[in-house]
């Protein structure tokens, strides 16, 4: 298989008047492969939303490189970076992230849209991927008209519409309840698993933690993988 995202010795710190810096992310290094979905779980605190930044290329190290798909983020400018997010990665947010503006197609279309893609695609594309999250009623919808678990499943639905490599996903469930939390789960590994794409999911639930091929632990931006996951 080939490797996606490549982390070495990836250390983020953060400047703190009069006192000590706070490492948030130190030293990580670990591969992910094409179509693996990787687990990190760990309390509030513990760096995982930092290293997601990271791999993102929302934040710098202060040291170590981070590499996906081929490329080293540290080498690529701020517009590159961003143009590989819209073609390569997909990112689900805890708060959904969704523009409170834009109705639920517009929501999911709109990463093709900032990549120059037409509307009438970018329209097509958005409806096929809401459909395929269960929501093939909602293109018209208002944000303010969506219960949480539909958000969330917007969220996801934007994420793959662009058939990305890799997607992020920082607590996906944690703004939702037991069952919403268990449908958005499903939908999100399920669609991974569908476009093959490798799937980097940090949580602080044990149970969504079980559901990767690897699952590591953060403490203290510290990351280890579990014996035997």
């Amino acid at each position: 298989m080939s490797i996606v995202v490549a982390c070495d010795r990836l250390t983020r710190r953060y400047a703190r008047r009069g006192a000590p810096p706070v490492v948030a992310v130190s030293e990580v290094s670990f591969r992910v492969d094409a179509g693996e979905i990787v687990t990190i779980q760990g309390p509030s605190g513990s760096g995982k939303t930092t290293l997601l930044g990271l791999i993102a290329g929302l934040e710098q190290p202060d040291e170590g490189s981070v590499e996906v798909l081929g490329r080293d983020l540290g080498r690529l400018s701020a517009g590159e970076r961003s143009r590989l997010r819209r073609s390569g990665l997909g990112v689900v947010f805890q708060s959904f992230g969704l523009v409170a503006s834009l109705d639920a197609g517009a929501n999911v279309g709109l990463p093709l849209l900032l990549s120059g893609i037409s509307e009438p695609e970018c329209e097509e594309r958005a409806a096929r991927a809401l459909a395929e999250v269960g929501l093939a009623d909602k293109f018209h919808a208002r944000v303010d008209e969506l219960s949480g678990g539909e958000r969330q499943r917007v969220g996801i639905a934007r994420a793959i519409v662009i058939e990305p490599a890799v997607i992020l996903a920082d607590e996906p469930t944690g703004s939702l309840d037991d069952e919403n939390a268990t449908i958005a789960l499903d939908l999100l590994v399920e669609r991974c698993r569908a476009l093959a794409s490798a799937l980097i999911l940090v949580t602080h639930d044990p149970a969504s933690a079980q559901r990767g091929d690897r699952r590591f632990r953060m403490r203290d931006g510290r990351l280890a993988e579990e014996a035997g996951a």
